[in-house]
């Protein structure tokens, strides 16, 4: 219970080659992407992610960190179709499981509450059964006896989420209008490492916004990095939006020339690149 606060760098350091990793947010919208590109920075590959996906996935899968993807979709939101996971897709670069966007929650559900799955119908009647034959179905055992998907619990050795408020004990406050699932993602991972916009005492977490907000419970959180901006260039409402032009320039420029540019060095040396390339535009 006490306090929790760690780099982003001691954050990957635990995580290992051949994990099941857990990565909140939702497309291009709050993603944890400082400890992505902490992760990057690593050696760290084999994984099997578990995202809504985003540039998280698009990123990951481009360095050829992924050996397993489990999604419902992996988008840039305001761009459609995420252009590195497409890419990594189109050469066969990882085994894919995609579900119904209702599935997956009921999955985290399910590993949340340390259930082996949940029944959903979700799937039912569509081709995901059809590209998943590993799924199976039950029978309700009450008078109704209806058929329902058995969806298997997405449990992970580890999960990645930011927010914009967290205290040192790990309490975590998610002060814009959509919470997602990261609360799911943190209580479905055997440990969670949680980025915020800013660490304040816990006394602050409820001056700013109502106890409702307060997303992520400490008993769930393993570590909390501090990490302004650490959703970028994913939006963290109401702290900023996202980075439209930047997202923009991501999508359109070849993975090692991207990589190469902005991603070669620490979180402070990716900065410095995105203010060079600003000014760069302004000129």
């Amino acid at each position: 219970m006490g306090d929790k606060t760690m780099t982003a760098d001691e954050v990957v350091a635990r995580l290992r080659t051949g994990m099941t990793l857990g990565i909140g947010g939702w497309g291009s919208r709050r993603k944890p992407m400082a400890l992505v590109r902490a992760l990057l920075r690593t050696s760290i590959t084999d994984l099997t992610v578990v995202s809504y996906g985003g540039p998280d996935v698009g990123m990951l899968a481009a360095a050829g960190r992924i050996r397993k993807l489990v999604t419902a979709f992996v988008t840039l939101d305001s761009i459609p179709l995420e252009p590195h996971y497409r890419s990594a897709r189109e050469r066969a670069g990882f085994e894919l499981t995609e579900v119904d966007e209702g599935m997956f929650l009921s999955g985290l559900r399910a590993a949340a509450h340390r259930l082996p799955f949940l029944p959903v119908r979700a799937g039912l009647g569509s081709d995901v059964m059809r590209i998943n034959p590993g799924l199976r179905t039950v029978t309700s055992p009450y008078e109704d006896g209806e058929t329902l998907v058995a969806m298997p619990a997405l449990r992970m050795d580890a999960a990645l989420v930011h927010v914009g408020r967290a205290d040192r004990l790990g309490n975590g406050q998610c002060l814009g209008p959509d919470p997602y699932f990261d609360d799911l993602f943190c209580e479905a991972a055997d440990a969670a490492y949680v980025s915020c916009e800013r660490i304040v005492d816990t006394a602050e977490l409820t001056k700013e916004a109502p106890p409702q907000s307060l997303l992520l419970k400490r008993l769930t959180v393993t570590g909390v990095v501090e990490a302004p901006s650490g959703a970028h260039f994913t939006s963290c409402a109401p702290d900023y939006g996202r980075d439209e032009a930047f997202q923009r320039l991501y999508a359109s420029t070849p993975w090692p020339d991207f990589a190469g540019r902005f991603l070669g060095g620490d979180e402070e040396a990716y900065r410095s690149a995105v203010r060079e390339w600003r000014k760069e535009q302004e000129r």
